[in-house]
């Protein structure tokens, strides 16, 4: 209990560091951005190929990945359920309702907390995959369909590919699976890179946390608190039910799979919301609710499970 008390701590701690830097505005306007791009293209890619290169072949392709998938998916279906059939909600503002309700923040919180709370950064590294390598080409199609009046699959696909962070995981994925021992003087700088990106991304988190507003009157309350519900409470516990009782996990994987359903909604899905302009508002404060409501749930999952 008292590791993962420490580890809410370290986290906290860098974060509410950013929100300082962001209320005294010590980086200036730019800032953000700088730091944004920083770890997305540098930072993140390096930390991801570092992880996945030392991770365990039977981590990556373990009964998380299913596990994740079937809690993930059983949020989209219920959602779209929801806002589609019985609020009416476009296209557009139900893929970004999904995504908030399903899509977790592997990679920018999942793998500081997987870090301190479970005692490796390696275990999100299956749903950074299955979310990079299958959810985001599959989202990036549906969108430009509705944005463009076009299906571009192919582009979507592309994209991704190229990504910097699909590029990372990839090489690390190849590099595990392999068996590939790389040499001190090719790992070594990667590692010194990576070890900057955690500290990095909390405090750029931060920043992004001062002067946020939610739940402002936009008339999107209820899609809000139904992401919201089904990110922080439904889909721990459908991962919960699926890990324990369809796989037969042990106690400390179940807890492993809670954990990693019980991430905040990945901020990616803001920037495809401003990408098409649609369902900013949803995004944005599932966002905000989802990291702060979290810690709550993964405190609770944790000493119920750990």
């Amino acid at each position: 209990m008292l590791e993962s008390l420490t580890g809410f701590v370290v986290v906290g701690v860098a974060i509410l560091v950013g929100w300082i830097i962001g209320r005294i505005d010590l980086l200036g306007e730019h800032g953000r951005p700088v730091l944004a791009r920083l770890t997305f293209f540098v930072l993140s890619p390096f930390l991801l190929f570092v992880v996945l290169a030392q991770a365990d072949v039977r981590t990556l392709f373990s009964a998380y990945l299913p596990v994740a998938a079937i809690a993930a998916v059983a949020m989209f279906a219920v959602y779209v359920v929801v806002a589609r059939l019985a609020w009416r909600r476009s296209v557009g503002e139900t893929v970004i309702g999904a995504l908030s309700a399903g899509q977790v923040n592997s990679n920018n919180i999942g793998i500081p907390l997987s870090l301190y709370l479970l005692g490796s950064a390696a275990y999100p590294a299956p749903v950074i995959l299955l979310q990079l390598l299958v959810f985001t080409p599959v989202t990036m199609a549906i969108l430009d369909a509705v944005a463009f009046g076009r299906a571009s699959f192919g582009k979507a696909v592309v994209r991704t590919l190229t990504n910097p962070i699909v590029i990372g995981s990839v090489l690390g994925t190849i590099v595990s699976v392999s068996g590939v021992e790389l040499p001190p003087i090719v790992f070594e700088p990667a590692v010194l890179i990576a070890n900057a990106c955690v500290p990095v991304l909390l405090i750029s988190y931060g920043i992004s946390l001062y002067g946020q507003r939610v739940l402002s009157p936009s008339g999107r309350r209820r899609d809000i608190v139904l992401a919201t519900g089904l990110k922080l409470v439904a889909m721990p516990l459908v991962a919960w039910l699926v890990g324990q009782y369809v796989f037969g996990l042990d106690r400390h994987d179940v807890l492993v799979v809670v954990v990693l359903a019980a991430l905040p909604t990945a901020q990616n899905v803001f920037n495809y919301s401003q990408r098409y302009g649609v369902g900013e508002t949803i995004s944005r404060d599932t966002v905000f609710l989802t990291t702060i409501g979290c810690l709550p749930v993964l405190l609770a999952a944790t000493f119920l499970l750990g």
